[in-house]
């Protein structure tokens, strides 16, 4: 992408937002069929997005957990490809969470545990710093030179 003037383009940045919201849904879904799967009898909306799965007293609320870091760590990773920018890291990081909350809202109400808090915060910091580190690493890279001066 040229990095020239910034251009005012909605259209990308919604196209941005919902590649990046269904890139961290079906990461997450991913996670949880291996973590969550493997100890409930079915899968369901409710690990997605019912506050009350979050929980740090069963095995089954520890791996919903897991699913959510990894999910934000993998979050990061899509930046890097989706964003390109280190200083829209935070912007589309807190955006993913914000639409996020909104769908909770709608499924189960009001999220009234502290976990999941704790762990949507989480999950926003993580995204947001790791996806900043690694676009502003791969913004310092040196540009590849096709040819060799021979001097």
């Amino acid at each position: 992408m040229f990095y020239g003037a910034m251009v005012w383009d909605p259209w990308l940045i919604v196209a941005q937002i919902v590649c990046l919201q269904c890139l961290y849904y079906l990461t997450l879904g991913v996670f949880l069929s291996f973590l969550v799967g493997t100890h409930v009898s079915h899968m369901s909306l409710v690990y997605f997005f019912d506050f009350a799965t979050i929980t740090s007293s069963t095995v089954v609320g520890w791996c919903v957990i897991a699913s959510f870091l990894f999910s934000s760590v993998a979050g990061a990773g899509y930046m890097i490809y989706l964003i390109e920018r280190a200083n829209k890291c935070l912007d589309f990081s807190a955006t993913l969470y914000i639409i996020h909350l909104f769908i909770c809202l709608v499924y189960g109400g009001w999220p009234s545990s502290v976990t999941w808090w704790v762990v949507n915060g989480t999950g926003v910091a993580v995204m947001a710093l790791l996806g900043e580190y690694l676009c502003i690493k791969r913004e310092q890279r040196e540009i590849p030179t096709r040819y060799r001066s021979r001097a």
